[in-house]
């Protein structure tokens, strides 16, 4: 009796021993599978910070401009377009350019884009052209970078302070040395003078700075220096095979 109690208590020692065996083994095999599918996930599709929402901004909304960094540099003025390349002398111009050479000795290569400008600018806003040309050799005798005691500068001697409306309120303090923008910016004071005053005499005055002159002594200085330029466009022939 009690040897096959002995032996049934080694029997059942055995039975729970496999059961505790088997369970622990599924468990072992459960957590090994569980580690092999994690780790064959993390290595096909590694987790970055945007997954994870670090340091990743949200990206603009429909309709929503980005906006690019502002440069802070400084504004520059443009220049204006060289008259030498806006075409040739007319003919007559062409004499008055010959004239002003040999008078105010200044070769003719520094004369012509001067001279074109002044036929560009008296075109398009109305002015004789051989009155620009004119005012520039009473005002300056063709020196671009002439400048007077009272700060009028370039070729027709324009005061800035008194046209910042023609010159431009952002143009640097040398702008009217450029002789282009002078030229035209002269030729719209005359232009002004007219509307103002009706006559060419007084357009001139006013142009001179001297409207209060009973002789008109400045308006008589270019008028009779326009007759001479007249002279010498009239004597000029057209050139053949330009």
């Amino acid at each position: 009796m009690t040897h096959a109690t002995r032996t049934g208590r080694t029997l059942h020692d055995a039975a729970a021993f496999f059961v505790h065996f088997v369970h622990g083994s599924l468990i072992l095999t459960a957590f090994a599978l569980v580690a092999l599918v994690g780790a064959g996930y993390l290595l096909k599709d590694p987790v970055s910070y945007a997954d994870l929402g670090v340091g990743v901004s949200e990206p603009p909304a429909a309709g929503d401009a980005v906006q690019a960094p502002v440069a802070h540099t400084p504004v520059e003025t443009p220049r204006p377009k060289s008259v030498a390349a806006a075409g040739g002398l007319s003919a007559e111009m062409r004499g008055v350019r010959d004239f002003v050479a040999q008078r105010y000795k200044i070769s003719t290569r520094t004369l012509e884009p001067l001279l074109t400008a002044a036929e560009l600018s008296g075109r398009k806003l109305g002015i004789d052209p051989l009155l620009i040309v004119a005012v520039m050799a009473i005002e300056s005798s063709f020196n671009p970078f002439a400048e007077s005691n009272m700060g009028a500068q370039g070729l027709m001697q324009v005061i800035p302070r008194f046209h910042l409306d023609k010159i431009g309120r952002n143009a640097g303090e040398d702008a009217l040395f450029d002789p282009t923008l002078n030229i035209r910016v002269g030729t719209m004071v005359l232009v002004e003078g007219m509307q103002r005053f009706g006559t060419l005499q007084s357009a001139l005055q006013y142009y001179g700075g001297a409207l209060r002159d009973p002789n008109a002594s400045y308006a008589n200085k270019v008028l009779a220096m326009k007759k001479r330029l007249v002279a010498a466009a009239t004597r000029a022939k057209p050139e053949t095979g330009v």
